[in-house]
């Protein structure tokens, strides 16, 4: 899963992680589609070098454009990591966005440490890590619009995915706090997909999961939605 940031009207550079798969994907792919420039992490390189491929051919920004589509090897967990990216969009004037990730379905008390450790770094840590290295390059132009990726199931709660459910309570919970501290100009927003048929959907609805849109069917929906928001919107709850 993946939140954007967009800065201007026009063709834009939108900064999506966990773009290997899933709704990350769909939506870097619907972007470079309408014209827009992607700067896109993950974690494995392979699938990296597919999208790029497929990128180059369903762009159709300007081929005189001076900023190419820039896909990199990132953990968003690690704080390095996510330093050395803002390093390099700095250096191309890019700007950021998150991601997330689910625990297996399971009741509290039977989640292994590490399992609930790896949903809490990457939703909680791994949002936190970009804001805090893609934030102050936005501060300086005071304009931007920050999406997280959050999910119904950070506004309610479901059985046997407690560590998820926290993460993204957690991360509705830093949006609006941050909404609280951002400058004139600028806007975060926490946004919900909607139910998609995605791997984590498959892992909790299981082939349940058929019945409902695929991340490519959302993707159009998504990405109208982020290309519209405005800093009227900081701070909201919303929906695709």
């Amino acid at each position: 899963m993946a939140a954007v940031s967009v800065v201007k009207a026009g063709p834009r550079k939108i900064l999506i992680t966990g773009v290997s798969r899933g709704l990350g994907r769909a939506l870097a792919l619907e972007m470079a589609k309408r014209g827009h420039i992607i700067i896109g992490c993950a974690r494995t390189q392979d699938k990296l070098n597919s999208l790029q491929a497929e990128l180059s051919s369903s762009d159709n920004s300007s081929s005189s454009s001076s900023f190419e589509h820039l896909l990199m090897k990132v953990d968003v967990k690690s704080d390095n990591s996510v330093e050395e990216l803002a390093r390099i969009v700095m250096e191309r004037k890019g700007v950021p966005d998150i991601i997330g990730t689910i625990n297996k379905n399971n009741k509290i008390w039977e989640v292994p440490e590490e399992e609930f450790d790896t949903v809490v770094d990457t939703n909680i840590k791994g949002t936190a890590n970009m804001l805090r290295h893609f934030l102050p390059l936005m501060l300086e132009r005071k304009q931007g619009i920050i999406v997280n990726l959050s999910s119904g199931w950070g506004r309610s709660a479901a059985a046997q995915v407690a560590p998820y459910c926290a993460s993204k309570w957690a991360v509705e919970g830093l949006t609006k706090s941050v909404a609280k501290e951002l400058p004139d100009g600028m806007a975060i927003v926490a946004l919900s997909p909607g139910v998609v048929n995605t791997d984590m959907l498959v892992s909790c609805f299981g082939s349940s999961a058929s019945l409902y849109q695929t991340p490519e069917a959302w993707a159009p929906k998504a990405a109208t939605m982020i290309l519209n928001l405005t800093m009227a919107d900081n701070g909201a709850s919303l929906s695709v």
